[in-house]
């Protein structure tokens, strides 16, 4: 099996909640955001003038499925969880066979994933049942493309995308990773009223780091995402600041 495994952090309290996990980056995305603090992994052979302007990155070296593999078996009775995070895990094509010796291993399975490949999360909901779904609301749907870094996006593909999360019966969380360039205080109650009702939203504050050269954004203080926070709870009662 391929999996495009780029990096590996060993433990995790935070990233799949309520359990210890460790955490696997995959390289490849089909999104070029802005704020993307894991650029490194999502660089193609032939980066596009966005990828070039914004500085020069290499990816790291690869970690060899033995390697993987090794890892979680001296880890078994310590860790609970594997997160797979990018990049954009659904471009792997044997993703859902990983899901599946990972849930052999005894490990729960929490995705993250941008939703933009619908056909793809419906074939891993469906044949592979992860344990926990995250996936990224980039901004209101009239700044998607901005927040994307994408000349256009087609907006169908994240509403099926969330639509499919909410109708899978897996637990779930939306998140958004906010900054004043990306999200106005306006856009804040169009998103709550995109995902009314959902299972759990979060709010992320922007951080800036040393990958983001020449791209920087301005964060909203822990007051101003209170606020927001508020609002969006009128329309999402589980909605939850993180990182602040």
């Amino acid at each position: 099996m391929v999996m495009n495994l780029y990096g590996l952090q060993k433990t995790t309290l935070l990233d799949f909640p309520g359990r210890v996990a460790c955490t696997i980056f995959l390289s490849g995305c089909n999104f070029r955001c802005p704020f993307c603090q894991n650029r490194d992994l999502i660089l193609t052979d032939r980066p596009t003038d966005m990828e070039a302007s914004a500085g020069s990155f290499s990816r790291p070296p690869a970690i060899s499925e033995e390697t993987l593999i090794r890892f979680l078996k001296k880890r078994q009775n310590i860790l609970e969880g594997i997160c797979i995070t990018g990049g954009e895990p659904t471009l792997s094509p044997d993703l859902g066979e990983w899901i599946d010796r990972f849930h052999s291993m005894g490990y729960l399975v929490k995705l993250d994933t941008n939703g933009y490949r619908p056909d793809a999360l419906n074939r891993l909901l469906d044949r592979h049942r992860p344990d926990y779904i995250a996936m990224d609301i980039k901004a209101a749907p009239s700044r998607y493309a901005y927040a994307s870094g994408t000349a256009q996006v087609d907006i169908s593909r994240i509403e099926e995308s969330i639509r499919l999360i909410r109708q899978s019966g897996i637990s779930y969380e939306f998140r958004t990773t906010t900054a004043k360039e990306l999200q106005s205080m306006e856009d804040f109650r169009s998103i709550g009223e995109w995902l009314s009702g959902a299972q759990a939203y979060y709010l992320q504050s922007y951080q800036d780091c040393e990958t983001l050269s020449g791209l920087h954004f301005t964060p909203y203080t822990e007051a101003e995402l209170n606020a927001a926070a508020a609002v969006l709870r009128e329309l999402i009662p589980n909605t939850f600041l993180r990182g602040i």
